[in-house]
């Protein structure tokens, strides 16, 4: 990963540079990955009968 591109995902995600300091570049990544993830809607999700079952 390049310097502007490791800048462009801290924009997008909203990390500003004074928080820089405090996250890793992993945590950047996974913050990155994450946000990605959002908008995926499952297609089936368990209720309460499910996990009372399991």
């Amino acid at each position: 990963m390049t310097t502007p591109l490791f800048m462009l995902r801290c924009v997008q995600i909203g990390v500003s540079i004074r928080d820089l300091d405090l996250l890793t570049v992993g945590m950047i990544i996974d913050m990155y990955v994450e946000s990605q993830n959002d908008d995926y809607k499952y297609p089936d999700l368990a209720s309460q009968d499910d996990f009372d079952k399991f």
